[in-house]
């Protein structure tokens, strides 16, 4: 098969051994419909050269690209709303491959159905620079497994939709995440108890940095098999985390603590409810995945849930963090079979000015301005919340960073758009005085012409639920592929 010359096959998850997974088949779909297919972020692993038939074989019949043995399905346990459950693991899903990913790598034979970029470099990201990320072709949809219980395996075509938009937001707002890498519709009608049934079925791939979750070190502790984690710790240092001295627990728990008040921060700066912040949904390297029953704010709203069922506000909008930092706490009681606890504590008292530090630089560059200062970052920080939330509806969540992003450089343009009676008040002016001591970082990226629209791409449920209405009723594609090439520009104007 003519894979790119940059194609790096690197299977490292079998050098846990079979403690860690099971080698599984996947699915015989009586159908496979590319939906989406995106070469650009194939491209950096070498995959974009795949003709549409290697592309069905490899994404839809799951044989095994060149140097990968075969699917594995991930063993791990989880706390579910912090209820722990020992009978996890990959139930409709397995690791494909794994790869090194060659940044910025160019696509020989771009057939992507709407454009993409390649994921924004993170100098915070793992993995050396000359040998790339170790990345995850990760399924959804593909099948039973030995963790299956009593579901089917599969994934509605609707949840695939909803899953590609989420990554692809995400992604423009500058969050760690998974890449929706393909959607395939495979033909078979789904009986679903939270949707009206039957409907259409689909198989997702996406790219990912690690499948290694919090839920694979609780199996093992579950288990009380120190033998165990300490393997983990050391495949995920060595893997994900170099810097680590080799067999530091505690350095290991400091690193997962950094890249997860990273991504809490970054969620909160783009107004996105994950909704199901279970132990078994947050990984080792930081990196935000598994889009359920996600949300984005249409306005600031600190109890805003995602999930109809999260009916106590659990994983609510601003208890996010919170989530995130219990989540931690379970895994360093896993580690505490391999380390002593007082480093782990210290471990985890780093997540709160973590958190902070993140917050108030994720605000930043999602303004466009660069830092002045713990003491200005954080009044701008504080000003722009403030504003938020007295403001409300009347801006939203989005426009304001599209409104007034590289700061003074958008002062006109600001108070010429749709809100221009908005940007008035006490709130209003602490906000600007905030902002405007700030330099703006790149002002020549407002030449875009994403700033010459009066309003920013949003992804608020009634239009998610307006594409999928159109894909539905009438196979109409065009909506999905419309905003996909908005949120590509949204996020080429801000790289």
């Amino acid at each position: 098969m003519p894979v790119g010359p940059v194609y790096r096959p690197e299977p490292r998850v079998f050098d846990l051994g079979e403690d860690y997974g099971d080698a599984v088949r996947p699915a015989d779909f009586p159908e496979t419909i590319p939906r989406v297919r995106n070469d650009r972020a194939a491209a950096t692993v070498g995959l974009d050269s795949l003709t549409d038939a290697e592309w069905i074989t490899h994404f839809g019949r799951f044989a095994p690209l060149p140097g990968q043995p075969g699917p594995i399905a991930m063993r791990y346990h989880g706390h579910q709303f912090r209820t722990y459950n020992p009978d996890l693991g990959d139930g409709r899903g397995f690791l494909a491959a794994q790869l090194r990913e060659t940044p910025g790598a160019p696509a020989a034979n771009d057939r992507t159905v709407y454009p993409r970029a390649d994921r924004r470099s993170d100098p915070g990201a793992s993995g050396s620079a000359q040998q790339g990320r170790l990345l995850d072709l990760g399924t959804k949809g593909s099948g039973t497994t030995p963790w299956s219980r009593s579901g089917d395996g599969r994934l509605t075509l609707k949840g695939g939709v909803r899953e590609v938009l989420a990554a692809a937001m995400l992604e423009a707002q500058g969050v760690p995440t998974s890449r929706a890498l393909s959607l395939i519709e495979t033909g078979e009608q789904l009986e679903r108890g939270d949707e009206p049934s039957p409907t259409r079925s689909a198989v997702l791939v996406r790219l990912q940095h690690s499948h290694i979750r919090f839920g694979t070190f609780q199996r093992a502790a579950f288990f009380g098999r120190a033998d165990q984690i300490e393997t983990l710790v050391e495949h995920v240092r060595a893997l994900y985390h170099p810097a680590v001295a080799q067999g530091d627990a505690s350095g290991l728990l400091t690193a997962i603590v950094a890249a997860s008040a990273r991504l809490a921060a970054r969620w909160i700066a783009a107004g996105f409810v994950h909704g199901v912040l279970n132990t078994d949904n947050l990984n080792v390297t930081g990196e935000s995945f598994d889009y359920g029953p996600w949300r984005f704010l249409p306005s600031y709203e600190p109890g805003f849930t995602a999930a109809y069922f999260d009916s106590t506000g659990l994983y609510a909008f601003a208890r996010q963090p919170e989530a995130v930092f219990w989540n931690l706490t379970q895994l360093a009681g896993c580690l505490k079979l391999v380390a002593e606890a007082e480093p782990l504590t210290e471990a985890l008292n780093g997540f709160g000015p973590a958190y902070i530090g993140e917050l108030r630089a994720a605000f930043l560059d999602r303004l466009g301005v660069k830092s002045l200062g713990e003491a200005a970052d954080q009044r701008l920080l504080d000003t722009t919340l403030a504003l938020l939330r007295e403001k409300g509806e009347a801006i939203r969540w989005e426009p304001l960073f599209h409104d007034w992003f590289a700061g003074f450089s958008s002062s006109a343009r600001a108070l010429a758009g749709p809100r221009a009676n908005a940007w008035q008040g006490e709130a209003f002016d602490a906000f600007r005085f905030a902002l405007f001591e700030h330099e703006p970082e790149r002002p020549e990226r407002l030449e875009h012409t994403v700033f010459a629209r009066p309003d920013p791409e949003e992804m608020l449920i009634e239009e998610v639920e307006a594409i999928w209405a159109a894909i539905d009723a009438t196979d109409d594609w065009s909506p999905l592929h419309d905003k996909m090439a908005r949120l590509e520009a949204t996020r080429a104007s801000r790289a």
